[in-house]
């Protein structure tokens, strides 16, 4: 089985953002589903996997990130409202015998994404 993975990168401090807020949802026709709540470590990343095992499984989910009180929490001087606060990530996992990395680039005015694996 394969698993899901994220962190984030800070590159308005070019460093990994520790200490971001974020969720895991699973999306349903009958809505989504809280999957489960996560913080980043000093490395930007999740000390585990989001999703392994059984749990990793085919559809649709969506990651928050909780950029804005990142980027509060780290004494930048933000517009409120934020310009980029909730950053939410809706994605597809095709094949769960595969690895899916799912990295946030962020500052407050703009952010990306990409597959990793």
């Amino acid at each position: 089985m394969g698993k899901l993975s994220t962190h984030v990168l800070d590159t308005m401090h070019g460093r990994p953002a520790a200490g971001v807020h974020g969720e895991l949802y699973r999306i349903q026709e009958e809505g989504r589903t809280l999957l489960r709540r996560f913080d980043t470590n000093e490395d930007g990343r999740c000390d585990e996997a989001l999703l392994s095992g059984t749990a990793m499984q085919a559809g649709v989910y969506e990651l928050v990130f909780h950029a804005g009180d990142y980027f509060a929490s780290q004494g930048v001087d933000l517009a409120q409202p934020c310009f980029v606060d909730q950053v939410v990530l809706r994605f597809g996992i095709a094949n769960p015998a595969e690895n899916y990395h799912v990295p946030l680039v962020v500052t407050p005015w703009t952010y990306s994404t990409y597959r990793g694996s």
